[in-house]
This record gives C-alpha cells, structure tokens and sequence, in this order.
C-alpha cells in the first residue's frame, strides 16, 4: 500500500474531553477519506490549549500525508487553533488580507476586534474561498483547519474531497453465525499469507441472522478476492450467511 495517502484527525475542544459536546466530526471525516483511499492512521481529542495544539500538529503534518483539524477556529477566548499551528511551527500570526477583505464584504461595516481575530491565520497559510460558504477553508502545509460544527465542517470538506481522492480501497464483508472463538485460527491462518490485506472481525450483538461481521479490504482487488476465497474455502459452510 505504499501508494497509499495517510492522514491524522485532531479534534479540538475542551467541550469534547469533558462530554457537554459529542463528537461526530471524526466519524464523518473517516469515513469519507475511506471511501476516498485515504488511511486515517490516527485521531487525537484534545484541548483548547496552545501549546498542546502546536505539538500535535507539529507532530502529525510530519507523520501523516494530510492533516485535518476541527474546532477551535471563531472569534472567542477558547478559538486557539491558529494560534497553536503558529507556535507549533515557529511562525508568527498575521491578519490575512483577503479573509479581512471577504469579511468587510459579508458584514458591510467597520470590523471588530472579535471578527479581526477571525482573520488571524499562521503567517503562510493559504485560503480556499467558495462563493457559498460562510468562511474561507484555511490551509497551512499539509494541515487543512476545519470548524468544530458539523453542519459548517461537512460542507466545507464536501467542497474540497476530491482533491484528497487516492486508489480506492476494495472491500467485501462476510456475515458468520458463530463465536469469535471459533474462527480465530482461520483468521490467523489466511492473515499470515495474505500480505497487503487487512482483515477485521467484528462482534455483532442482538442480530439473530448472524453474529460476526468480518471484513477483507486491499487496494488490490486480486489480492482482495484470493484472500477472500481462501477465507470461505477455510470457514465451516454452515456458518456463512452471505458474502457483500
């Protein structure tokens, strides 16, 4: 899979670590950069902090291909993103001139200093404007700085996915009317001899057609289809409910 685009998520938000808010941002965005061939590799909460804001992101833009941040971007004391990607970089924070200019256009008056500090950006950050969106997505390297709403975060990632699209990932998923326990052997067996194919088992609770879901995923759809036959040539006939 070395073709393969990685990515890391950090979520941003004291309301986050102390639950008064449920993150749904992470969930959305990994299943879309899945679809996309993208391999989030890791997702990271934490809080509204500066200094801890620049290390991870320090951090993760020299681990991972891309970058995608949520929450702490807006006009209020806790809004510290793009003042923690500055410092995590070692850059100043300047007051982008076209996010000035696009917000003097949207408000048609004198801005305050709570809309100025939305035109605060990490000094080399580049701005993505889209006539339909109530602000510009913010990039700086590799890092894509995303809002903590959901509403606002998927409209905007909707505007930019494809540029993200890498080789596809190939999936089948096998549903198994047995215990875990049962298979695990198999799953060994065909996991050792199957190099480039990720395979997962997966409890399912309350179903009465089947209680294991299992799935195979490679970006290559040969290697995908041998392992997935070896796979159901191993497995007992009677536990196998269906193959998707």
């Amino acid at each position: 899979m070395s073709d393969t685009k990685t990515a890391g998520i950090i979520i941003i938000g004291n309301e986050i670590l102390s639950g008064k808010v449920q993150d749904t941002n992470s969930f959305y965005l990994a299943a879309e950069l899945r679809g996309l061939g993208v391999n989030v590799r890791r997702i990271s909460v934490i809080p509204d902090e500066i200094e801890i804001i620049g290390k991870k992101v320090f951090d993760f833009s020299h681990t991972y291909d891309l970058v995608f941040t949520s929450g702490g971007v807006g006009p209020t004391h806790d809004d510290v993103t793009m003042a923690g990607i500055a410092k995590g970089f070692g850059v100043k924070i300047i007051r982008h001139p076209e996010i000035k200019i696009f917000l003097s256009i949207k408000y048609n008056k004198p801005l305050n200093d709570a809309i100025l500090k939305m035109t605060e950006v990490p000094e080399g950050a580049e701005i993505i404007v889209f006539e339909d969106i109530r602000f510009p997505i913010v990039s700086f390297k590799n890092i894509f700085i995303f809002p903590g709403i959901p509403e606002y975060f998927k409209n905007k990632f909707s505007l930019i996915k494809e540029r993200f699209r890498s080789s596809p990932f190939y999936l089948k998923r096998l549903f198994l009317n047995t215990h875990e326990s049962s298979i695990a052997d198999i799953l060994n067996i065909v996991v050792s001899e199957n190099a480039g194919v990720d395979i997962g088992s997966y409890p399912v609770v309350g179903n009465s057609e089947y209680r294991i879901m299992v799935t195979v995923e490679s970006k290559s759809d040969v290697s995908l289809n041998k392992a997935l036959d070896e796979l159901v040539k191993k497995l007992p006939e009677n536990i196998v409910v269906r193959v998707e």
